[in-house]
């Protein structure tokens, strides 16, 4: 039998995968007060958004309430048709249409572009690990990700 007066500990008990126990114990706790506010952000976030809808529709009464104001509102949707109207009869111009054609396909071009950068940003990040790139015009520029909570269809 080994003498325990001899016997240390180790400083660090690591699993197979070289991560110490202790470590992945403060990565659980970690996770569970992440979650925590995870969940507490989202209830904080459902009250306000029906705070919100609330305080907008009292405002909303507010406004349709005043006879000055649906006055000017009916005056302002008279000028939008004519404006909308005014509007379409110049897209019907050749040179319009096809000056609007081309900017409806810059902005589509750009959307495709903007969307397989991003991806390929993030497979450079997950890759390589750096956080920052630099730019043919020499300008250095960070990858920032934007994450938002979407419910899940049922």
């Amino acid at each position: 039998m080994a003498d325990s007066k001899n016997f240390q500990l180790p400083d660090k008990i690591v699993d197979d995968s070289g991560v110490a126990l202790n470590e992945k114990k403060d990565e659980a706790n970690l996770v569970i007060r992440l979650e925590g506010l995870i969940k507490n952000h989202i209830s904080q976030i459902d009250k306000l958004r029906i705070e919100l809808s609330e305080q907008k529709a009292m405002l909303a009464d507010t406004f349709e309430g005043d006879t000055t104001y649906k006055e000017h509102a009916e005056a302002a949707k008279a000028a939008a048709k004519v404006k909308s109207a005014t509007k379409a009869e110049i897209l019907k111009r050749p040179a319009v249409a096809t000056l609007a054609e081309k900017v409806k396909s810059l902005s589509s071009q750009m959307k495709e572009l903007q969307t397989a950068l991003s991806d390929y940003l993030g497979e450079f990040n997950r890759l390589s690990g750096i956080t920052e790139i630099e730019g043919e015009d020499g300008e250095l520029r960070e990858i920032v990700y934007v994450a938002k909570l979407v419910k899940k269809p049922r």
